[in-house]
């Protein structure tokens, strides 16, 4: 028993130091958007990665082709699509969900 204890205890601590290594970018705050139909969500942009957490639910969304320039970016799963750095500020977003159809706009705050 003594032994399994002492294993647990190394795993959990080899899984914290795993997370400290993984860099800052999973601690800053995640910008909050908000949308039409009440979706809200938080965005983090890590590599060619988007995760999105939020009232939809959780979804990891890879870097796609698309989007005008550095400032608008596309990523994209098969349950959804999101366009970010859109409008003049570059504040807005478009979530396209193909299987419902539905497209929310979206600003961040």
């Amino acid at each position: 028993m003594k032994k399994s204890s002492s294993a647990k205890a190394l795993g959990l601590l080899c899984c914290s130091v795993l997370a400290g290594c993984a860099g800052n970018s999973w601690n800053a705050e995640a910008p909050l958007y908000r949308c039409e139909a009440g979706v809200e969500f938080t965005a983090r942009f890590i590599d060619n990665t988007a995760v999105l957490d939020g009232s939809r639910g959780y979804d990891v969304l890879y870097r796609d082709a698309g989007g005008i320039g550095d400032k608008q970016s596309v990523y994209s799963n098969p349950r959804m699509r999101a366009e970010f750095g859109l409008g003049a500020s570059g504040r807005e977003a478009i979530l396209r969900y193909p299987l419902l159809p539905l497209v929310v706009r979206c600003v961040r705050d």
